[in-house]
């Protein structure tokens, strides 16, 4: 007698349906903003958090296609489009870096901290081979896209760190595992 081995589907429609859902979420907080700068970016409220919370609750390989698809959104709701290395580092790229919480299930904090940096080092790349134009006479261009990027990122961190934290502490991150 042999035994049917039923393999896991990885995307499953449930699983494509969150996507599909925190991708919008993600979005919607992406409208809301406390400051935007003139070359792209902006502090926002918590709006990497969805795409953090289901990178934590569903691993890397669904949370960096899940970033990249948010990336892409991004992309057609918001686009700041110069160059095409530069789309891709900073949207597709970028945003599929908030997957990497997903290495890091165990250590949530570390997870969200590791996703913001990926992202911001994107960012900084971008910047820096994209827009030294904009530094300032004198100014390294990798310094300048440094300060220009850290400037939203590093609030951005601060604040999905701090939702983030709540969000575990009240066992929201489990529901549904």
């Amino acid at each position: 007698m042999s035994e049917k081995v039923i393999e896991k589907k990885s995307f499953s429609t449930r699983i494509i349906a969150e996507i599909a859902i925190f991708a919008a979420l993600s979005t919607a907080l992406s409208f809301i903003t406390f400051v935007v700068f003139p070359q792209g970016g902006s502090v926002t409220a918590g709006s990497m958090v969805p795409m953090l919370w289901l990178s934590l609750r569903r691993g890397p390989k669904i949370g960096l296609f899940a970033g990249a698809v948010y990336g892409i959104v991004q992309l057609v709701v918001m686009p700041q489009i110069y160059y095409p290395w530069q789309v891709v580092l900073d949207y597709p790229l970028a945003f599929g870096c908030l997957g990497l919480a997903g290495f890091f299930k165990k250590q949530f904090q570390v997870g969200v901290a590791v996703s913001v940096t990926g992202r911001f080092v994107m960012h900084l790349i971008s910047g820096a081979i994209f827009f030294a134009e904009f530094a300032p006479e004198g100014m390294n261009p990798w310094v300048y896209s440094t300060l220009y990027n850290g400037s939203y990122m590093l609030p951005e961190m601060v604040i999905s760190l701090a939702i983030i934290y709540l969000l575990k502490k009240s066992n929201v991150l489990n529901v549904y595992l």
